[in-house]
């Protein structure tokens, strides 16, 4: 029988959260709201501490996403877990499994999604999803748009700020308005209304607490206008197919949200309780822009060495032209369908249920790498082709 690693990073106990926000007003005809207009995450009374402390966990899988994937994997051999602490490649040696799945976040460090990969190669062991080299890419944004950049796919115009002194001189090209997020952040870390900024007085102020409190470089782009979009993709190479466009219907945020998919939206306004109906999927587009929105989704997951699966986040600017605003080789697989996970979304628009989905990054990962499991990826290959055909 196969033995199956899981590298996971599991939440902590959930902290006290704050709650749904009060409603203010809300922009009218989709134009963004001003600068002297109050943004909803503004309302929090929360010290700086707590702000940051409230997303610090936000990469890590929680309970009940891991068993999920656990039960997953059960059909295709055994399955042994392998938390990824300081533990992890002692135990991996002991258990030496046949293949790795990775879910993995890592703990810290610009380099931590790609701890796991790189000691399952040190150790020869197989696993599932990007090598490390492409999850230490994709994990610095700077760095994920200069080679985007360099290769033609679209994506906004930056700059990198790693001093409060160098910001005028670095961002001088930069259009207004501007968008500033830490560099080296996923699941939305760092990212609220205030990130939007109107004026370079606002620009100064966003990126000086950013900086302090991130401890790392602010990325400065320009903020584009169009619709927003996030597109998950399975398979490799010549072979890899975008599913169903995931639509962000961003009417769906509280009243004075600005059109970002923020911390606050993700984790805060996005409530079992009263979910946000934030997804449209597919997307209402046209045939044309759905051809262009696969395009550059593909080129950017092939030109980043993206492998088995990933999500890639595409926004439209004020021409209409997709650009990639971020690639996510570890995507958030959440499995219940009431919580707005992108790539488990697609996948059902598809056809493709959770436990296919995640077999499937398996079974592509194994294919690639020689080993043999339960169940054969031929098996499923045709049917999810016919369904991916009919969706799209």
């Amino acid at each position: 029988m196969t033995l199956i690693g899981l590298a996971y990073n599991q939440k902590p106990e959930p902290s006290e959260l704050a709650g749904p926000l009060p409603e203010g007003s809300r922009q009218e005809d989709g134009e963004l709201s001003r600068p002297d207009e109050e943004p909803p995450s503004k309302i929090f009374e929360l010290s700086i501490a707590e702000l940051i402390a409230r997303d610090e966990f936000a990469e890590w899988d929680s309970p009940v996403t891991i068993a999920a994937v656990e039960s997953a994997l059960s059909h295709l051999g055994k399955v042994v877990r392998l938390e990824a602490n300081e533990d992890f490649p002692e135990r991996l040696r002991q258990t030496r499994p046949d293949i790795v799945f990775n879910i993995a976040e890592g703990f810290y460090g610009v380099n931590r999604e790609a701890h796991v990969p790189a000691i399952c190669e040190f150790f020869g062991i197989a696993y599932s999803g990007s090598d490390p080299f492409t999850l230490s890419l994709c994990l610095d944004k700077a760095r994920t748009k200069e080679t985007l950049t360099f290769r033609g796919v679209p994506t906004p115009k930056f700059a990198v700020v790693e001093a409060l002194s160098e910001i005028e001189s670095r961002t001088a090209d930069l259009r207004l308005p501007l968008f500033v997020k830490p560099v080296h952040e996923g699941s939305s870390k760092g990212i609220t209304d205030a990130n939007l900024c109107w004026d370079r007085a606002h620009l100064l102020r966003q990126t000086e607490f950013l900086l302090e409190n991130y401890k790392q470089p602010v990325l400065v782009e320009e903020y584009l206008p169009g619709k927003e979009f996030t597109c998950a993709v399975l398979g490799n190479g010549r072979d890899a197919t975008v599913l169903p466009i995931v639509g962000m219907n961003f009417e769906a945020l509280p009243k004075g949200a600005l059109p970002i998919y923020s911390y606050d939206a993700k984790f805060v306004w996005d409530r079992p309780e009263n979910p946000l109906d934030i997804f449209q999927c597919p997307a209402r587009i046209t045939r044309e822009l759905q051809a262009s929105i696969e395009r550059v989704t593909l080129d950017a997951f092939r030109v980043l060495g993206c492998r088995d699966w990933a999500r890639i986040d595409v926004r439209l600017d004020a021409a209409g032209v997709p650009n990639v605003l971020e690639v996510n080789p570890l995507p958030g697989i959440l499995p219940d369908p009431a919580d707005n996970s992108c790539l488990p979304k697609a996948a059902r628009a598809a056809g493709i249920g959770y436990e296919e989905l995640i077999q499937s990054c398996l079974k592509y990962a194994a294919v690639r790498q020689g080993v043999n499991l339960e169940s054969s990826l031929s098996q499923i290959g045709v049917a999810q082709s016919e369904r991916l055909l009919a969706a799209s």
